[in-house]
């Protein structure tokens, strides 16, 4: 077990825990939204989504995003995981304003358990 993402209690006032597959999405979900920068003892941590979504509008931009996205995460959690694939995309709607969704399908190293997240958030 492991410690749950974002730090929390359990109904017993403890740390709250996660099994190893939820701990490994939130590992995942904390690299894709983390702004380099925002960490004061890992500034080059995260991986700029937020900056460079906006400007998936062509193939060739969607493809330097996946690789810049895969890059962060083998740079990371190259030790826990195997990324097979990633896919981001934006959508803009007035009533929702604008929101990224990023689905990556990957291997667990300890397991080879394959394994696919979907995340999806307003930005």
């Amino acid at each position: 077990m492991d410690i749950a993402y974002p730090f929390q209690f359990n109904a017993l006032g403890r740390t709250a825990t996660s099994s190893e597959n939820e701990h490994i999405r939130h590992l995942i979900e904390q690299v894709l939204f983390t702004i380099p920068g925002e960490r004061v003892n890992r500034p080059t941590f995260g991986s700029n989504i937020r900056q460079i979504i906006f400007a998936l509008n062509n193939s060739e931009l969607v493809t330097a995003t996946q690789f810049l996205l895969q890059g962060a995460l083998e740079q990371w959690l190259g030790d826990e995981i195997q990324v097979e694939v990633i896919e981001a995309t934006t959508r803009s709607s007035a009533s929702e304003g604008d929101t990224v969704q990023v689905i990556v399908q990957y291997i667990v190293r300890r397991t080879q358990q394959r394994q696919i997240v979907q995340f999806t958030r307003e930005v």
